[in-house]
């Protein structure tokens, strides 16, 4: 039975929220686990199908132990995401044979718009690792450092993972999955 995995890390929570939203709808068409980084198993388990993967956008890219720190900071040591980031997470993954579908999210600072995105650098390294990238790379927006999440993008981010899940089970057309137009259903477990 096909499998789905939502992995991510969040500082303030909304990179959490962003998750949870898109494995609920990722549960629609898909069975879905989703996890965060610092609970996730070192090696990628052999049922899952589809991987998907979101952290926040720190300087530039994906978080590094000194930004997470910093992030610490603000948040009077109350981060969701205290152990590990994605970026370790993918530095120990194994290399894969390209059966398993991966997508990446991440959530960034709507205004001003700066150039990177964590996403975009998890994706890269993804390809690297040989997976089957299946969908763009997706950004959700908040309004300022510590959020929260702009108006609509819990409702966008849902609909994204509805998309990725129609996609994942052969109820969407090829295009919409290269051009990250997708969304998924999922079911989620906690």
């Amino acid at each position: 039975m096909k499998h789905a995995l939502v992995l991510f890390e969040s500082m303030f929570g909304n990179t959490q929220e962003i998750a949870e939203a898109v494995a609920e709808g990722l549960s629609s068409s898909l069975p879905t686990v989703i996890l965060e980084v610092g609970t996730a198993p070192a090696a990628l388990p052999d049922d899952v199908d589809l991987l998907l993967v979101g952290g926040p956008t720190h300087a530039f890219g994906l978080s590094r132990p000194g930004t997470r720190e910093d992030a610490s900071r603000q948040a009077g040591g109350q981060v969701v995401s205290g152990r590990i980031g994605l970026r370790e997470w993918l530095a120990a993954l194994a290399r894969t044979s390209g059966n398993v579908a991966v997508a990446a999210f991440d959530t960034r600072i709507a205004k001003p718009r700066v150039p990177g995105s964590a996403a975009r650098a998890a994706e890269k390294r993804l390809r690297r690792l040989g997976f089957r990238v299946v969908a763009a790379s997706e950004s959700f927006y908040v309004t300022g450092t510590a959020g929260p999440l702009v108006e609509g993008e819990t409702e966008r981010a849902r609909a994204w993972g509805e998309k990725l899940g129609e996609a994942c089970e052969g109820r969407s057309n090829d295009r919409g999955v290269a051009d990250g137009k997708l969304g998924a259903t999922e079911t989620h477990e906690r």
